[in-house]
């Protein structure tokens, strides 16, 4: 990645989003919704055909994760890219709430059109 593909972050209220612009378009976005001041579901992750392969959606989950455990916030995912990223990385168990791994999915990983 590029410094022109560096995640940004933005929250409003209880939504917030990470995400990549290109050419100040947004190509890339990881949207979560804030349960409670300590619990944040992932919903849903979006990612440009542009950007296919390229690790980009993993790139967003490594941002929220960062964001999570400098906030001290624990995360929930029905997105379905979050939720199957998540059984499989250890790594990232020490920021999901005690049930993350139980929770429907309800979206799964779509590309905006370019």
């Amino acid at each position: 990645m590029t410094a022109a593909h560096s995640v940004r972050h933005e929250a409003h209220g209880a939504r917030g989003a990470f995400f990549v612009e290109v050419n100040g378009e947004r190509v890339a976005e990881l949207t979560y919704r804030r349960s409670t001041e300590a619990l944040v579901n992932i919903e849903h992750t979006e990612v440009a055909d542009s950007l296919r392969g390229q690790g980009v959606a993993r790139l967003l989950l490594d941002a929220a994760v960062h964001w999570a455990r400098e906030s001290h916030t624990l995360l929930t995912a029905t997105c379905s890219y979050a939720s199957v990223q998540f059984a499989r990385d250890t790594s990232l168990s020490d920021v999901l709430a005690p049930d993350a791994l139980t929770a429907p999915v309800a979206c799964e990983v779509r590309r905006p059109k370019s």
